[in-house]
């Protein structure tokens, strides 16, 4: 199996963490980075959900719990039962290769800053056939999108059409958070970095903010 820029990363939900397909996809993931020790997470658990933590590879992979399996809080990988897990969401990191300024950093989450770039580019993001605005109609768009590092926001809605989810930027409930978008129907959800996305002027200059993290999760079915 190859994982390069044409791997469908959403073709991964619903894996266990010791499948075929999971165990090649982290392969291919430690090929392409010059870290040692990039195959092994670090693992978070807790009562409804479990991280692994791939630093060096720019990504985490959250597991959920099925068929009454009960998760605690701080067990350790070898405690875990990987049958009794499937593959629920994916975080995809675009990290800045310069260190953070004092204000940069307090914008992020702490733990964010550990990650090193996801090590694919392009990520092709297939897309849903057929989507329909507020209105019902039918709205034309790409079968995927190309993302780059570089890619920002207006990019972002460009080919996908507008959110309909967003939040984040400046105010009490949104914390260090940046702007963020979300179309649940594709099962794609985007936060963006740097000053455009953060301050009390962030949708404005939202457009041009670089996305941070890209999250896949089950598409919302109509």
């Amino acid at each position: 199996m190859v994982v390069d820029s044409n791997f469908n990363v959403r073709d991964l939900l619903g894996c266990q963490p010791s499948s075929a397909l999971f165990q090649e996809y982290i392969k291919g993931l430690v090929a392409k980075s010059p870290e040692d020790n990039a195959d092994v997470p670090d693992v978070k658990s807790y009562s409804d959900i479990v991280y692994f933590n791939y630093y060096h590879l720019g990504a985490s992979l959250s597991f959920v719990p099925r068929d009454g399996y009960k998760l605690k809080m701080g067990m350790k990988r070898d405690e875990l039962k990987d049958e009794s897990l499937a593959l629920d969401g994916i975080d995809i990191y675009n990290m800045p290769p310069s260190k953070p300024t004092d204000a940069q950093a307090k914008s992020r989450r702490t733990a964010e800053l550990k990650y090193s770039t996801y090590p694919i580019s392009p990520i092709n993001l297939p897309l849903t056939a057929e989507a329909k605005d507020k209105d019902g109609n039918v709205v034309e768009r790409p079968s995927e999108i190309s993302v780059t590092p570089q890619t920002s926001g207006k990019e972002f809605v460009h080919a996908l059409g507008e959110p309909d989810k967003k939040g984040g930027g400046a105010g009490p409930s949104s914390g260090s958070i940046g702007i963020f978008c979300s179309w649940s129907k594709d099962g794609i959800m985007v936060e963006f970095g740097g000053q455009e996305a953060i301050g009390p002027q962030a949708w404005e200059r939202g457009k041009d903010a670089v996305w941070r993290v890209i999250t896949i999760f089950p598409a919302e079915q109509t």
